[in-house]
Formats: C-alpha cells, structure tokens, sequence
C-alpha cells in the first residue's frame, strides 16, 4: 500500500433523528471519529469538495423510495471529489483525484471500482460535483432524453438560478431553443438568468402567480417543461403547455418538506387537448449518455459557451448550513462545500 502521512481525526457528519417537516440541526450531530484504513481494493480519500442537493432530504426519511434511506447513528453520503492520500488498488496512486459517493465528511475509504477518475487540470475540481458531474447530466438527460427536446422548442424551466435548471436553458440555448424561459425567487437571480446565462425571460415567482407570469413571458406557450418545484409552477405549465409538450419532472422542491399529502394540479385535463405527456426521471437510469454528455458539455465549459455558478462555503462545520440553504433556494448554481 502506499501512503502519504495519515491524519488523525476524521470529522463526519451522522443524521440522529428522521425530520419531520423542515430538518433541524438537532436532527444531526458532527462527530469525530478514526481516519478509516484502506482494505484491499480500496483507497483512502481526502475530500476537497462535497456536494449537497436537494434530493438528500428525500434519503432522511424511512419512506420507501428508490434509493436506501440514510442510517440513523451512520455517516451521511453524498458527492464528493478528492485526492488519493493512501491506495490499495492496483491503477490507483497517491496523488489521483477521485469522484466518488462518500461525502458528508473529511476523509473517506472507497473501493476503486466506486469511484471515477477526474483530471483537475482539465477542469476545476468542484466542475465535477456540478456542471460536470451528476447535475450536470441530469439537466442534460431531462431536457435532451425524457423531454426529447428538439431544435425549435420553447422551453420553460424552474428552479432555473440552480445547479440543475441553469445548465438546463443554456443547453437548451445552444440547442436552437426558440424561446427559453426561467422562474427563480429573486429579483437578482432573475437578472442572472437574463444577463449572464442567456434565457429569454424570467420572473420571480414571488411577485405574482406563477401561471400569469408564465403567460407574459410565453404567450405563444410552451413545447417544454422542465420542473424542479412542482406545486404551482407544474400546474402553470400545463396550463400553458403547447399541442404535444413534454414535461420532464425533475425534482418537486416546494413539497419535499411537506407533512400533508399536497394536491395535485387541477387541470391536468388539458393534457387531453394538448395531447401532452409528463414523464419522472432519475439521473442514475441515464449513465450511458456519460461519455457523451462530459464530451459535448465539457467542451462547452472550456470554451465558456456554458457559464456556471457555484455557491461555496468553507469547512465541514458548515456542510448542514449549505444543505439547509439549498431547501431555503439561498444557492445560485451548484452548493458546495469546499474542505
């Protein structure tokens, strides 16, 4: 095995209690523990980034859903990207940088065949928890797979200041998108969307009901949804959905806290008229677009014609703040948490 010196204390982060409604910091407790040993196959990680996201709430509670809940009294996971500071597997040396599911603390052990390696000269390293990595292709298979988007398409997307939905217009943009709109909740993350990442429109879904905003800003409709929130901004689309649109739900934000069973829109009737489809997907059942998307949208990013934001707090001490920020929408672009 090699190895460079090992530390000595290893901070992680344990959920000790399934938050009902909005999670709490008692919920959670960050615990010192020993720097893990690499077995045979495995390796030893510093992590430099990890990643929190929205979906991670869905993992505190027991409901049954499609991926394991987090283990009470266990070590939370998550995205993370690091360097190798000890290796036991053959193709792996100290030094290589890694992305791997082991976030929520300092140093983790991985099996090598868990994990990817990922070039920070190519691109910066925390690229690889966002615009590179899985929200990166998630905005990619949403919008180019499930809501087959084509060249012509007016496209509406939600959530469109974050990790996901910001990747998701300018894509769509570089795609030949006819008319890409966004809905974020502020006025300076409207002007973000606009200014810096190219859509067409965009309004702040606090300044008014989501359905006549989304008429001013598309009034001859829209061929695509892309929903990250749900609630009133799913049923808002359909009421402006065009013959044959296509929604892909991506995420349901504005309900993931919810203690009450929330109604569903009330006119998914005109799904009739419009001929209309609404279609979930998971990022996990599209890997094999990779190769393709890190190909394509990497280009993109070295030559900037796909801008990315990152909002980043410092130290492991602040890996629930970040989370908790991600729930309230404080993020423009991908939370990360930098060690």
């Amino acid at each position: 095995m090699t190895e460079t010196q090992l530390p000595a204390v290893n901070r992680e982060w344990h959920l000790v209690s399934r938050p009902v409604g909005w999670p709490k910091p008692e919920d959670f407790a960050l615990v010192e523990a020993e720097v893990p040993q690499p077995g045979e196959g495995q390796v030893l990680v510093r992590n430099a980034y990890v990643s929190v996201d929205p979906y991670m709430r869905g993992r505190m509670s027991a409901a049954k859903s499609y991926v394991a809940p987090f283990e009470l009294g266990k070590v939370m996971q998550g995205g993370a990207v690091g360097e190798v500071i000890a290796s036991n597997a053959e193709g792996i040396e100290v030094g290589d940088h890694l992305l791997h599911f082991f976030g929520w603390r300092e140093y983790a052990v991985v099996d090598a065949k868990q994990a990817v390696k990922v070039d920070p000269q190519a691109a910066p390293l925390s690229t690889y928890l966002g615009a590179l990595g899985m929200t990166g292709l998630t905005a990619y298979a949403g919008l180019l797979r499930t809501a087959a988007f084509k060249e012509g398409d007016s496209v509406f997307v939600s959530g469109a200041a974050g990790a996901v939905g910001s990747q998701v217009g300018q894509i769509a943009k570089l795609k030949g998108a006819s008319r890409v709109i966004g809905s974020a909740g502020s006025d300076e993350k409207v002007k973000l969307l606009v200014e810096e990442y190219g859509f067409d429109a965009a309004f702040n879904y606090k300044n008014g009901p989501v359905s006549e905003q989304l008429r001013a800003a598309a009034p001859d409709g829209v061929d695509v949804y892309f929903d990250n929130v749900g609630g009133d901004h799913l049923e808002a689309a359909i009421g402006s959905l065009n013959r044959d649109g296509r929604i892909a739900v991506c995420g349901m934000i504005s309900v993931y806290n919810s203690t009450e069973p929330v109604p569903g829109p009330k006119n998914l009737a005109r799904l009739i008229q419009t001929r209309g489809r609404i279609q979930g997907f998971l990022v996990g059942d599209h890997y094999d677009l990779q190769a393709q998307f890190v190909q394509e949208v990497g280009a993109w990013v070295r030559s900037g014609e796909l801008k990315y934001s990152e909002t980043v707090l410092e130290g492991i001490e602040n890996n629930l703040e970040a989370f908790f920020g991600v729930l309230r929408g404080d993020n423009v672009g991908k939370m990360i948490v930098k060690l």
